[in-house]
């Protein structure tokens, strides 16, 4: 996945054969908001517009921008890979959710 930041904000890249232009999403908001550019350079500078944009309009609406997590989410697994997880756990004197949080992290750092 293409991913730009600006900011601290977060956008997915991909390009839009359709309109031969590259498209970003920014994530993690509480709304919408895209941009499009024909090279990074105007890609870049249109992101930074339509975050500027969508900031204003949060700031107006009192709205806060980016989404709330809570730290907590539910995964259904197969009972198989469970035991597994469990067994790889115990092994390294490790709880499930500890395992899984270093393995998530590894995911999300490449």
């Amino acid at each position: 996945m293409n991913v730009m930041t600006v900011d601290g904000y977060h956008a997915k890249i991909e390009y839009d054969e359709e309109l031969d232009l590259f498209r970003g999403e920014i994530l993690g908001l509480n709304g919408g908001a895209d941009f499009y550019g024909k090279n990074p350079k105007e890609l870049r500078a249109e992101f930074k517009k339509s975050l500027r944009v969508f900031l204003e309009v949060c700031a107006e609406k009192g709205i806060e921008p980016r989404k709330h997590f809570s730290g907590k989410f539910n995964l259904r697994i197969s009972p198989e890979l469970h035991e597994q997880l469990a067994i790889a756990a115990q092994a390294e004197g490790k709880s499930i959710n500890l395992l899984a949080q270093e393995a998530l992290r590894l995911r999300v750092a490449s």
